[in-house]
């Protein structure tokens, strides 16, 4: 019983956030629930004629097991698509212009059913941890660099963390940012103040502030300012497209974002049901004021209202399961991008809820499959030789 009730969160949305971590894991551990179900449904079919216990649970087995399935039946459709999306905007050839020691390094197909198992391997990289790059009113901000081992010029990639605005810290996604490293990246996971206590726009001149310090410190480490990405999740790839699509920063070569806001306004009007964080609450926090309130305020930290031409590459990675960023928000941005003369990459994972990629079920099949795209994307965007 505790099998299904595991599995019945890869199709219903958690209605809370209590429950929003079971909707968010149960699809990536769906292989581990099947396992269950099974060896659940050989003992239970021993004691048939013997219990009724028996009986419902054999009955209870295999719904889950047809539950947990469905992530993995999908999963090849999603990886061609997946594969497709990267080939259609890039070109069929788009790795063809990357180092060839960086295409051998390169994760070889979207899943890797050992991994699902025994998790991803730690990868190495110098870390140096608790860097304050600035004390913005009487708050430190803080950054963490990972460094891939060898000493050379590498491609910077500034992560963003998530949390609403309202929480979290750069040591999120350590695992993350070390896969990164270990792939030639110099990692800059960088740190912004949170509501309600700081308002927009606080928490985006905290991220230009960071850029700054980036810049300026990039060749202590080894990372090259000509080729730069930003990647966030959620709050953190709102504050990375914001960054990205400003004229009034240097440009920069990429941006990643995972389940990213595009557009306040619509997602205060038409919050997501179910909504288990509170949208209405959240974006209130975040800008300071209701909508009503303030309007313009909520369109000057929309992202989708600074797509113009000439904007670095995007990939947008969203989980359609998704009840606190809608998938819809990606499609929109996608096309705008698009329409606007830009290149753009949308993913689509039908399974996934928000945080699909948390670092707790990273190795789950969103998880690997986010990571394959991000992997070839940003070699394409930062390491491509030019012909």
């Amino acid at each position: 019983m505790a099998t299904l009730f595991l599995a019945i969160w890869i199709v219903i949305p958690a209605p809370n956030r209590t429950l929003l971590p079971l909707s968010v894991g149960a699809p990536e551990i769906s292989v581990w629930l099947i396992l269950s179900a099974t060896v659940a449904i050989i003992g239970a079919v021993r004691t048939w004629h013997m219990h009724i216990i028996a009986k419902v649970a054999t009955v209870a087995s295999v719904i889950a097991l047809i539950l947990a399935s469905i992530p993995i039946v999908r999963f090849p459709s999603v990886a061609s698509h997946t594969i497709n999306a990267l080939q259609s905007t890039l070109g069929v050839d788009y790795l063809d212009a990357v180092p060839f020691d960086r295409q051998l390094a390169m994760r070889p197909s979207p899943l890797s059913f050992g991994e699902l198992f025994r998790g991803f391997p730690k990868d190495s990289a110098i870390v140096t941890k608790n860097i304050v790059f600035a004390t913005v009113a009487g708050v430190k901000l803080t950054g963490i660099v990972y460094q891939p081992p060898a000493k050379r010029k590498y491609p910077i990639v500034v992560q963003i963390y998530g949390g609403a605005w309202q929480r979290g810290t750069a040591e999120d996604f350590p695992d993350f940012a070390r896969f990164l490293a270990a792939r030639g990246y110099v990692v800059f996971a960088i740190d912004y103040r949170h509501a309600p206590q700081f308002t927009f726009p606080e928490q985006y001149a905290d991220i230009k502030t960071a850029l700054t310090w980036v810049r300026r410190s990039a060749a202590k480490f080894g990372g090259d300012t000509t080729r730069m990405a930003m990647l966030g999740r959620s709050a953190g790839a709102h504050l990375s497209m914001m960054a990205a699509y400003d004229s009034t920063l240097a440009p920069l070569r990429a941006v990643v974002s995972f389940y990213g806001p595009v557009d306040l306004v619509d997602a205060y009007v038409n919050p997501p049901s179910p909504d288990p964080l509170d949208i209405r609450d959240v974006e209130t926090k975040f800008i300071g004021v209701p909508l009503a309130t303030s309007l313009d305020k909520y369109k000057q930290a929309s992202p989708i209202n600074f797509v113009r031409a000439g904007l670095p590459p995007t990939l947008l990675i969203n989980g359609n399961r998704d009840n606190i960023v809608e998938a819809r928000f990606g499609r929109m941005m996608h096309e705008r991008l698009r329409a606007s003369g830009n290149k753009s990459v949308l993913i689509e994972i039908p399974w996934g809820d928000h945080a699909f990629d948390d670092e707790a079920v990273s190795n789950g099949l969103s998880g690997q499959l986010s990571r394959y795209a991000v992997e070839r994307f940003l070699a394409w965007a930062l390491t491509r030789q030019a012909p």
